[in-house]
């Protein structure tokens, strides 16, 4: 199916771009493969209404070209995605509308000049990618496609931000397609046992049993990337690892990747017994969010700790993800942004409410000095 505008409108639009004092322009592409314009515009045209929402663009699409008209940075950020999503059609990607959203947010950060997502020839963007036997993964925010890239140049790399951004997901199927090409000899996770505000009382079964609640997410993800019956074959002859935190003092983990979830509920201690696991081609990613601390209070996180003290350490990478990376619903990233906003508000009132007592300290200390100095 698809849309065309009236005559009078493309009339009016066309002497709106001819006009010198106006921002309005209209951009015609044309795609030359007809098999892929049904995955690339939509059924029933839901990208391209999805683009027009995104950007405040009219996107009218008749047979294998699309008209885009609205503003000059609009029309050049829905080029650039209609281009890079029509490329990873050409390379037999499939194309979802989360995939849209991902396009439209790297072509705004190439549009704004930043470093990443790079760009090829022509303008063209260039995702950064993780191929698994299963699917092929493409960044969808310029903190992803950073993610993914540093996990190629690094040997430590820490991913931290809020839920939903895909720091997990991605590290997942980074570790996975590090297995099945045989870059490493086994895959390591781990995450602290540290119930999130609820206690779960004692869990019967063998270790295993005992760990598998705490890493349903990273099983989930697993099993998207890898076959069902390798993940089973790979967890019984151990090439595939659950390794709870508190076992892995005196390893040595070499020829592995080893990916440590949740992160900010480890202790001080715990941390640096974990990062000192690293051994010979091995490669660590560590994930978390440091505004969901489980830990008991007075307790110091030891992800804080290890990014304030590994900064400046050649072969460790840092990633933040913020609320605008979240690739969840869309509500998902307003309420991330809702409660950092809560959290902001409540440390400013904290620190007020701090410097009021210590500026009364300070007048009752000269008040009371001042009868010693008259005595004198």
């Amino acid at each position: 199916m698809t849309r065309d505008s009236s005559s009078s409108r493309k009339q009016t639009d066309q002497a709106a771009s001819s006009g010198s004092a106006s921002d309005a322009t209209h951009i015609v592409l044309a795609f030359e493969d007809n098999r892929l314009i049904g995955d690339l515009f939509g059924q029933f045209d839901q990208n391209l209404a999805l683009i027009e929402q995104r950007v405040g663009v009219d996107a009218i699409a008749r047979g294998n070209q699309v008209t885009l008209k609205g503003s000059q940075a609009g029309c050049a950020q829905a080029r650039t995605a209609l281009e890079a999503l029509y490329q990873r059609l050409l390379q037999g990607q499939e194309i979802h509308p989360g995939d849209v959203d991902g396009a439209l947010r790297m072509a705004a950060a190439a549009e704004a000049q930043l470093p990443l997502p790079t760009l090829e020839p022509k303008s063209r963007l260039a995702f950064a990618q993780i191929a698994t036997r299963r699917k092929t993964i493409v960044a969808r925010t310029p903190t992803q496609d950073a993610y993914i890239r540093s996990m190629d140049r690094a040997d430590l790399i820490f991913g931290t931000g809020p839920a939903g951004t895909g720091k997990t997901f991605l590290a997942v199927a980074y570790a996975a397609a590090l297995l099945e090409r045989g870059d490493v000899a086994r895959l390591i996770l781990s995450r602290p046992a540290v119930e999130a505000g609820e206690r779960l009382g004692f869990l019967p079964g063998e270790m295993k049993d005992k760990v598998d609640p705490y890493l349903r997410p990273i099983y989930d993800a697993l099993y998207e990337m890898m076959p069902a019956e390798k993940v089973d074959r790979g967890l019984q002859s151990g090439m595939i690892e659950v390794a709870p935190l508190a076992f892995m003092r005196g390893r040595t983990l070499s020829n592995a990747v080893v990916l440590l979830d949740e992160a900010q509920n480890t202790t001080s201690m715990q941390m640096k017994m974990f990062l000192t696991r690293l051994g010979e081609g091995s490669k660590m990613i560590v994930t978390g969010d440091p505004s969901q601390i489980d830990l008991p209070a007075g307790q110091k996180s030891g992800l804080r700790e290890a990014l304030g003290l590994l900064t400046d350490i050649q072969a460790v990478s840092h990633i933040r993800f913020n609320e605008t990376d979240v690739v969840r619903h869309e509500l998902v990233g307003r309420i991330v942004t809702a409660y950092d906003n809560a959290s902001r508000e409540e440390s400013q009132a904290r620190e007020r409410q701090y410097a009021d007592r210590r500026r009364e300290t300070g007048s009752d200390k000269t008040t009371s000095r001042s009868p010693k100095v008259a005595a004198s």
